[in-house]
């Protein structure tokens, strides 16, 4: 997805929802474009260059919140669009937060503990200006976890000299996370498939799910989801994966899953006994099941227009950022597929790095129940919301999910 897709989203959008010109040029424009080059002593005492970006898209609503990634194909225009996503995620489940994102163009894999270290420290320095607290919040995201954000909290505070827990989210429990973070984004994709599916009149033991992607999110959605009742009949990580049409058993599977298999390498039968549904599956076949619901809940870029046409499920929810490009959205679009926008589907982490904030910053502490309580009433209230939109407007759930997002950053503007 190019940063041009998401303005051209933002313009049609913002000018069906009656903004002004002027309020849409303000939306469309980051307001701060960071590029930085982070000099890194590396194991062999050399000193290697890496190239980080952080992006701050608007404030309008408050301090930007966007996570950190790592990842060699990171780049200036993929960071623009990630944090002018932020923004409207942000906005359209109704927290007080902007929208930023950053990153370092870096494949972690191949440094060494001590050089991944010294990275994150370098990073947190040349950006230490520009984040805060109040200002802005980084998070993890791809290839970064509660150990670099630990280290990139604790080299900002050296720089500033004072106690800044909130100045990232994302942390482990014991450093002043919170424990509902982990499962977050896949328990938030869990509640919006339940509310769309009783929007839709389908009940959940009568309605199939396959999922794309197997890690964090993809784990814990289909934790929730299969305890919610729905047939998961097939999963699948980067490796392929398999597929049960009788339905496939959560616990027993994870647990196979946990004991250092691949998903690709779990054997079916031995968990349901002999059957002849039992099947070995590609990672991208698993996009063609004949599924109620499909989750791409992996990477972006998945749904082209060379595979949208094979697509057989009635609904998809992107839980990853960007799983289907523009080409294939319309081609899904014309075959009556309903999408639920990513901006809404995966917004359940965002959710929470929320709940933890309060909690660093304010002071306002939920137990474990609460959180995951609260988190699920305002993911079912923002898809009602956009349900109700899109069918008032006659648009689809990804124009009423912008629509939303749009007319609250425009109201917090004018003030």
């Amino acid at each position: 997805m190019s940063y041009r897709e998401v303005e051209d989203l933002i313009k049609t959008t913002g000018a069906k929802s009656g903004l002004d010109e002027d309020t849409i040029k303000r939306i469309v424009k980051s307001e701060r474009e960071i590029s930085v080059n982070i000099p890194v002593k590396m194991d062999n005492g050399k000193i290697k260059i890496f190239q980080g970006f952080r992006v701050q898209h608007n404030s309008a609503r408050g301090p930007y919140k966007g996570g950190l990634r790592y990842h060699y194909q990171t780049n200036l225009e993929g960071v623009k669009v990630l944090a002018g996503l932020m923004s409207l995620k942000t906005a359209v489940i109704d927290i007080p937060f902007g929208g930023s994102k950053g990153g370092v163009c870096v494949d972690p894999s191949k440094l060494s503990q001590g050089e991944l270290r010294r990275l994150t420290e370098a990073f947190a320095t040349s950006i230490a200006d520009f984040i805060g607290e109040k200002k802005d919040i980084p998070a993890p995201d791809m290839n970064t976890n509660s150990q670099i954000m630990k280290w990139f909290r604790a080299r900002y505070e050296k720089i500033t000299g004072k106690s800044s827990p909130g100045v990232i989210t994302g942390k482990a429990y014991g450093d002043g996370g919170i424990k509902v973070r982990d499962e977050a984004t896949g328990l938030g994709g869990a509640a919006v498939i339940l509310e769309i599916a009783k929007a839709l009149g389908k009940k959940p033991e009568k309605t199939t799910v396959a999922i794309q992607g197997f890690g964090n999110v993809g784990s814990h959605l289909a934790h929730h989801l299969y305890h919610m009742g729905f047939h998961i009949t097939a999963i699948a990580d980067i490796d392929g994966g398999i597929m049960h049409e009788d339905g496939l058993d959560y616990h027993k599977t994870y647990k196979e899953y946990k004991s250092g298999k691949k998903v690709c390498q779990i054997c079916v039968c031995d968990i349901h006994g002999p059957s002849k549904d039992c099947q070995r599956i590609g990672a991208q076949e698993i996009l063609e099941s004949e599924v109620d619901i499909l989750a791409p809940a992996a990477v972006g870029d998945q749904i082209t227009k060379e595979n949208a046409h094979k697509i057989k499920a009635k609904i998809i929810v992107e839980l990853a950022n960007n799983p289907i490009n523009a080409e294939a959205e319309k081609i899904l679009s014309q075959k009556n597929i309903l999408i639920v926008p990513d901006i809404l589907a995966n917004a359940g982490g965002v959710l929470a790095s929320y709940f933890e904030w309060q909690e660093n910053v304010e002071g306002i502490k939920m137990s474990y129940a609460e959180s995951v309580n609260t988190l699920v009433s305002k993911m079912k209230k923002a898809t009602g919301k956009i349900l109700k939109l899109s069918k008032n407007k006659k648009v689809s759930m990804r124009e009423a999910a912008y629509m939303i997002a749009l007319g609250r950053i425009a109201k917090a503007l004018k003030k």
